[in-house]
């Protein structure tokens, strides 16, 4: 049987689990894929698994360097409005075999994140503004 392209196990996901649309599984992914390039530029780093934490810190750099003041707005548009929204993507492509986990990785690793707002918001804001 041939193995179906990310676009078709997307469908089938949100025949599932419509709270995401199309576009954030597809930023998940290339988030990862720039998380994977920034953790192996590390030459001190012992491990090819990327953790929940720095998936999540990947996908915020990834998201300010493509959408830059946009982030927000596109992020929640595709109903990604917290951390664990990216858990939730994370373990949706992992049940379908798109991505793999190890024993230790639970969704609770997406728990305790940032603060969208802060997170994709804040860096563009005028300084006079920050942390009033």
């Amino acid at each position: 049987m041939p193995a179906k392209d990310f676009d078709e196990v997307v469908a089938l996901i949100r025949k599932e689990d419509a709270r995401y649309e199309p576009g954030a599984y597809h930023f998940v992914r290339l988030g990862l894929d720039h998380t994977i390039k920034q953790l192996k530029d590390n030459p001190d780093r012992e491990s090819r698994h990327v953790s929940g934490q720095e998936l999540l810190s990947g996908i915020r750099d990834y998201a300010l360097d493509q959408y830059g003041p946009l982030s927000y707005t596109l992020l929640t548009h595709w109903g990604l409005n917290t951390c664990e929204d990216f858990g939730d993507i994370v373990f949706n492509l992992v049940e379908w075999g798109v991505l793999g986990k190890t024993e230790n990785d639970q969704r609770e690793d997406f728990s305790g994140g940032y603060d969208f707002r802060e997170a994709f918001l804040q860096p563009f804001e005028p300084k006079s503004h920050r942390n009033n």
